[in-house]
């Protein structure tokens, strides 16, 4: 990524954004104060989402929606409606944003899929965890105690406990254990209202009849080799998930393509630091690629239309030496991008792989670190920087190359590091964030982890507990 890309990419939003961004913004302030009783300010919202949706397929079926909602009216089929128009609206703003990713970056990008067929009949109580959701926008955030923010718990762990519809189940229950957890909202002094509002759309969404059970799109069985470029380790109280970015070579000779493989594992909140990896340790050949700095074969692993692969530990094993930055500079430039899946159309969702060269240490607007590349100043998110590994703001401010994810992100372009070229102790170093995947590298923290292992103590003693 050159700098006068960075500088055209940075310099302003596509046009539209800014005023598709402000529309959802007030129709996410309108579901603060609910839906059941529109004032002027929620009437004037939903006027506003249905005369941007007017041209589009949804529009007769938003319209009726706020209609039927200013005289009183408001049912799942007009929740869905709104989600729906919302929905459309934030898919747009990241389409936009990141056709200008691709321009900048010189990225082709696969054309978008066929729709998917409309899902069979639904399994599990779908209808109660929608009226929930169109309780929640009659009465608004605002509204919500601890038995409304409870009020579907048997639905969805009734969900839970099957497996065609995990994937609404898990949103709705991070969605109820949220509003639980702030319960009474009325009490709180400042609303995620941009959070809930997404988690919201997309959970009526999910809920509908015709909504896909798994992941949108369909798979096909890959043969090739996988080059890893670098690892984003999201981690959280209950859970952690590893999302390895790579390059796939197809074993006939096809475009080489950007992929993504993640693994996850449930957790506590005590298990942090290096200690999260061995969570992980079902996933040995990711694992041992990521430190190891190997290629991946894989045999018929199922890949996604939209750059998933659905990772399987049986059908992949260690290939030869692969050193991400060569990867970076010969394979990342020309690889083929995948389509993004409707439901997943959503500007935080857009996380680029990139290769930057030849900066200086900056400041970004706001104060915070930033890459200098001459013509643009690109801001670094190093607060998504993960604590199980050894990459630090220090290091990256150091550095001389880096890879990372280009995101956007409060209306700005930022990077994400993955991997630094960096100078440790006066010699070149490379520095990732998978670099202690099978275990840490440093001596200090390797003796550290050594005296408390969080993970064998907690199997040590769950064993017990089973004895007894």
């Amino acid at each position: 990524m050159l700098p006068a890309q960075t500088a055209e990419l940075t310099s302003a939003a596509p046009s539209g954004v800014d005023e598709a961004l402000d529309l959802v913004a007030v129709f996410d302030r309108a579901l603060e104060n609910g839906l059941g009783r529109p004032g002027a300010e929620q009437t004037r919202a939903l006027a506003d989402l249905a005369g941007a949706m007017a041209a589009t397929p949804l529009g007769a079926l938003v319209r009726e929606a706020a209609d039927a909602i200013g005289s009183g009216t408001i049912g799942d089929a007009q929740t869905a409606a709104l989600a729906g128009a919302r929905s459309a609206l934030i898919g747009a703003v990241h389409d936009a944003l990141l056709a200008a990713a691709d321009t900048a970056l010189g990225r082709t990008r696969d054309a978008d899929p066929e729709p998917d067929e409309p899902a069979e009949a639904p399994t599990g109580p779908l209808g109660g965890v929608r009226s929930w959701l169109t309780e929640l926008a009659v009465i608004g955030w605002r509204g919500v105690d601890r038995d409304i923010a409870g009020g579907a718990d048997q639905a969805i762990e009734a969900l839970l406990g099957d497996p065609e519809r995990r994937r609404a189940a898990v949103l709705l229950d991070g969605l109820a254990a949220e509003l639980q957890a702030n319960a009474p909202v009325a009490a709180m002094e400042g609303l995620p209202t941009r959070r809930w509002a997404d988690l919201w759309a997309r959970a009526v969404l999910l809920t509908q009849d015709a909504a896909q059970a798994g992941p949108s799109g369909t798979a096909a069985p890959a043969t090739g080799r996988l080059l890893p470029l670098g690892a984003d380790v999201h981690e959280h109280g209950t859970a952690v998930q590893l999302q390895v970015h790579a390059i796939f070579e197809p074993a006939d000779g096809g475009p080489a393509r950007l992929v993504r493989a993640a693994v996850s594992a449930p957790k506590v909140d005590v298990i942090v630091g290096p200690g999260v990896w061995n969570l992980l340790t079902d996933h040995q050949v990711l694992l041992g690629a990521l430190a190891d700095k190997r290629s991946v074969k894989i045999e018929g692993m199922p890949l996604l239309d939209g750059g998933d692969l659905i990772w399987q530990e049986e059908l992949a094993g260690l290939d030869e030496p692969a050193d991400p930055f060569s990867t970076a500079r010969v394979a990342l430039p020309v690889a083929h991008a995948p389509a993004v899946p409707p439901l997943e159309r959503h500007p935080v969702r857009i996380a680029e792989p990139v290769l930057l060269e030849g900066y200086k240490k900056g400041t970004a607007a706001d104060g915070g670190p930033a890459f200098d590349l001459g013509d643009a100043v690109l801001p670094v998110d190093t607060g998504r920087l993960p604590g199980c590994g050894p990459l630090t703001e220090k290091l990256v401010a150091a550095s001389s190359a880096c890879i990372g994810l280009l995101r956007w992100d409060a209306g700005r372009w930022s990077v994400q590091p993955l991997a630094v070229q960096t100078t440790i102790k006066r010699k070149p170093a490379e520095v990732h964030t998978a670099d202690w995947a099978m275990g840490p590298t440093d001596p200090k923290v390797a003796k550290a982890e050594a005296r408390y292992d969080a993970v064998n103590v907690l199997r040590e003693r769950s064993g017990r507990l089973l004895r007894k």
